[in-house]
């Protein structure tokens, strides 16, 4: 079983504080520099868990991008990565605490990822059963094309598929996101982002309305543990694993990367939610964004 993992592949320079940041002065915090992306991350994390990950995205022709890949693929990742010339590999500034992470983007070459590359990628690769997209290439003009031709090409060839939604504040600011997606075999969204695709409501609820969309639709609430809706409109849910958080940066991408690796292996909704949740408590008891 081959899972194709769609999206960024960026820089993350990780700031890991115990308190506020104190503006205009001196904040004491951690600074760590290495690998991240959402789909990048959540195709370490399947790799991770035994399962063949294969990236499709785009990066700089630079150190940062020669950087970023070699670290997949000594993380068992394949990767299918066109690196771009003049261009520069993205960089996220992660903000981090216990409990949240706020992000400062620049995706980069990101922008640049290429449809005719993404359906080459699919093609390729003849062992896949599933692919998995990072809402964030849906989220920008550049990079959305991309998106949409990995989607197709994944129909094409009769594999099932999965978006991320990837982050609350682009998805105000883009108002078709639900219609790019529908017909997906199944729909991530957190809590924040629940609430902007489907407005106020129960996650349980929330999941029903954007059943519409989705064959299946997850929602993830922290702590709180997670729900499924499924494609026959039964809700399951699952509580979060109880451990200390250091980190939470990765956690939604590993997460995804624990709940597909069940569903695929022929697990039940809430077995895969329980596989999702040990794979996020894993995340959130180290500093970084990968396993």
């Amino acid at each position: 079983m081959r899972i194709l993992v769609v999206g960024d592949l960026v820089t993350d320079v990780l700031v890991t504080r115990a308190g506020a940041v104190v503006p205009g002065s001196d904040t004491e915090a951690e600074i760590r520099i290495g690998g991240g992306g959402q789909a990048a991350n959540t195709a370490a994390w399947l790799a991770h868990a035994g399962v063949a990950a294969t990236l499709i995205a785009a990066a700089g022709d630079d150190l940062a991008g020669q950087q970023r890949v070699a670290e997949l693929n000594a993380a068992g990742v394949d990767c299918a990565v066109r690196h771009h010339p003049g261009a520069a590999t993205g960089s996220i500034v992660v903000l981090s605490s216990a409990g949240d992470r706020t992000m400062i983007t620049d995706r980069g070459a990101a922008l640049l990822l290429d449809p005719v590359d993404v359906q080459q990628a699919v093609k390729a690769a003849p062992q896949s059963v599933h692919l998995h997209l990072s809402g964030y290439p849906l989220l920008h003009a550049g990079s959305r094309p991309g998106g949409l031709a990995a989607l197709a090409a994944a129909r094409e060839r009769g594999l099932t598929t999965s978006v991320d939604a990837a982050s609350a504040g682009p998805l105000r600011a883009v108002g078709d996101f639900l219609e790019l997606v529908r017909g997906v075999d199944v729909l991530l969204c957190n809590a924040d982002e629940a609430e902007v695709l489907a407005g106020p409501g129960s996650a349980g609820e929330q999941a029903g309305v954007l059943r519409t969309y989705a064959k299946n639709v997850v929602v993830k609430r922290g702590a709180h543990g997670a729900v499924w809706r499924s494609s026959d409109g039964r809700l399951y849910s699952s509580a979060a694993v109880r451990v200390p958080s250091i980190d939470a940066t990765g956690a939604g991408d590993a997460f995804a990367a624990g709940l597909l690796a069940a569903w695929l292996g022929g697990k039940g909704p809430e077995a895969a939610l329980r596989a999702g949740a040990e794979m996020g408590a894993a995340a959130v008891r180290k500093i970084g964004a990968r396993p």
